[in-house]
């Protein structure tokens, strides 16, 4: 015959409601020594920032998506925002290498005014949608879809300009758009193509 064995608490489980914060805040501060430090010149560089205006929505937004070293979570909130899906408002996380090539190609071509946005993320959905609609123009794996893609112009740059000078940073898939006017860019292999 089995007797059932009586529950023991070990001495953790004794613990005091004191005991585990003491415990928990040891172990959140020695996360913070482990964490990898931020370089010297990364906290000296200048923060980056983006001005955007989503021409679908007519909203803008300037902000500061990196700063010390780091990404700034309320700045990238913003931006997946502002670059969400126009049709279904579906938002999905935009890969900061993106922004970051956006941020590098607004200083090649030394604008101040907000780029205009003509898409961001495109949901699933969307992207199939558009796909019927434009006959074959429209990837059916679109980096779009994966928030690694943006079509964008620069008011007072004409569009060719904006395609080179995107070219020349060699950060990923360069489309050229003169008939729809934009400049398709993204974080994929390295390519490009006009339509």
């Amino acid at each position: 015959m089995m007797t059932e064995a009586k529950f023991q608490p070990t001495p953790a489980a004794k613990l005091g409601r004191r005991e585990l914060l003491r415990i928990g805040l040891a172990t959140a501060a020695a996360g913070m020594v482990m964490a990898p430090e931020v370089s010297e010149a990364a906290l000296r560089a200048p923060p980056r920032q983006l001005v955007l205006l989503n021409l679908h929505t007519g909203e803008r937004v300037r902000t500061e998506y990196w700063a010390k070293g780091r990404y700034q979570r309320d700045g990238l909130r913003e931006i997946n925002h502002l670059l969400r899906d126009h049709r279904t408002g579906a938002v999905h996380p935009i890969d900061p290498k993106l922004l970051d090539l956006l941020h590098a190609l607004t200083r090649k071509v030394g604008s101040k005014n907000p780029v205009h946005i003509i898409s961001g993320y495109r949901s699933p959905e969307t992207n199939a949608w558009l796909r019927d609609q434009d006959g074959g123009g429209v990837a059916q794996n679109s980096f779009h879809m994966q928030g690694k893609a943006i079509d964008l112009r620069v008011p007072g740059l004409p569009l060719r300009t904006l395609q080179r000078a995107a070219l020349s940073l060699r950060g990923g898939g360069v489309g050229y758009y003169p008939e729809s006017n934009f400049v398709h860019v993204d974080v994929g292999p390295k390519r490009h193509w006009a339509a």
